[in-house]
C-alpha cells in the first residue's frame, strides 16, 4: 500500500477513526532529514501493508494538524492506535530503528 496524504479534512477519518494502527510522518518539502527518511517510510508502507497504515502530513500545508499534536521539529513520526497517539519519534532513523519503533509499539 502507498502512503496516504493526510490533511485537516481527512485526518480524523484516516487516522483517528482507523481500525488499523497508523504511522504518521510529519514532514516538509524543505526538510533534509525528511527527504532522507522518505524512501524508508515508503518501504515501511509496503512491508507493513495490512498491519500499519502510513500517512504523511506536510506541516507547511497543514500547520493546524501539526500543532494539535505539538509537533515542533520534523521529521516527527507518531504511531496511532485506536485513535490515540501511543508513541512518538523525532528525527531521521534507519530502517531497523524505525521497524523497532513500530514493532515495540504495536
Amino acid at each position: 500500500m502507498s502512503e496516504v496524504i493526510l490533511n485537516s479534512s481527512n485526518f480524523e477519518q484516516e487516522v483517528i477513526n482507523s481500525s488499523t494502527p497508523v504511522l504518521v510522518d510529519f514532514w516538509a518539502t524543505w526538510c533534509g532529514p525528511c527527504k532522507m527518511i522518505a524512501p524508508i517510510i515508503a518501504q515501511i508502507a509496503v512491508k507493513y501493508d495490512g498491519k500499519v497504515k502510513v500517512g504523511k502530513v506536510d506541516v507547511d500545508e497543514n500547520p493546524e494538524v501539526a500543532e494539535s499534536f505539538n509537533v515542533s521539529s520534523i521529521p516527527t513520526l507518531i504511531l496511532f492506535k485506536n485513535g490515540e497517539a501511543v508513541a512518538q519519534r523525532v528525527g531521521g532513523a534507519s530502517m531497523p530503528v524505525l521497524e523497532a519503533f513500530i514493532n515495540d509499539n504495536l
